[in-house]
């Protein structure tokens, strides 16, 4: 398996934050918000992990990360040069990834939850999509999951009126069938290209798959969920107490 992180966009709900820094380089609790799903990437036994944000963010990601030695990972890095959605940046990875299955993780979509047990079970089936949910209390703000039974049969970007309370978390497991599938979406009337087609194509030829996401999700790109993240992640290190190398075991 391969690791995603899409750290670009504007950030523009967390302004005035973000005016002038990437909302992944902002502080949750005491280190910044791009270590969290490499912690969780890595946790879950990925260490070639492929980093897309935009062009102007580029060299600041690279200053901080470097090469993943430090981290005891391999970063590449690929850039997104206008705002195209989140398929199109899926897209990118397309060389990188080659014949291997791979995880998208959004890297504001912070979690309590360990990745690894969905991963290995994605690794060892034969489903080309796996999603993860998460129960929320406002799933108008999200892409909600709609179901018959326990049947996953489509899901409803930003409803007014949510068929469900579980929304679709930035956390995305494919096969490399799924550059085809981008390559047949459209763009939406903002011009993107947008991850949710994408599902809903591999839903509706029943080759998607999902879990619920236990314990809490937040993705944290209001000003609202990220002082709530903050809180949350206040207190946990994400270095050994016997070194200052990130996640060393």
């Amino acid at each position: 398996m391969k690791g995603m992180i899409l750290a670009g966009g504007k950030g523009t709900r967390l302004y005035p934050l973000t005016n002038v820094v990437n909302k992944h380089l902002l502080p949750v609790g005491t280190f910044p918000m791009i270590f969290h799903p490499i912690y969780k990437l890595r946790q879950a036994g990925i260490t070639d992990i492929l980093i897309i944000t935009g062009k102007e963010d580029l060299g600041y990601f690279s200053r901080l990360l470097g090469s993943g030695n430090e981290f005891q990972v391999r970063f590449t890095y690929r850039v997104q040069d206008r705002p195209g959605g989140i398929a199109e940046a899926v897209s990118l990875g397309k060389e990188f990834v080659g014949d291997s299955p791979f995880v998208v993780h959004l890297g504001d979509n912070l979690f309590q939850a360990e990745l690894a047990p969905f991963i290995h079970q994605f690794a060892k089936g034969r489903e080309k999509a796996h999603l993860l949910l998460a129960e929320v209390a406002d799933p108008q703000h999200f892409g909600v999951a709609e179901f018959e039974g326990q049947r996953l049969i489509a899901i409803e970007e930003k409803p007014v009126n949510p068929k469900s309370p579980f929304a679709v978390t930035g956390i995305y497991m494919y096969r490399p069938d799924v550059f085809d599938i981008i390559e047949k979406i459209h763009p939406s009337s903002k011009g993107e290209l947008e991850i949710t087609d994408v599902n809903n194509l591999f839903i509706s030829a029943g080759e998607a798959t999902y879990h619920i996401l236990p314990g809490w999700w937040e993705d944290a790109g209001t000003l609202q969920s990220y002082h709530r993240v903050n809180q949350r992640l206040q207190s946990v290190n994400l270095f050994s107490s016997s070194s200052t190398r990130p996640f060393n075991e």
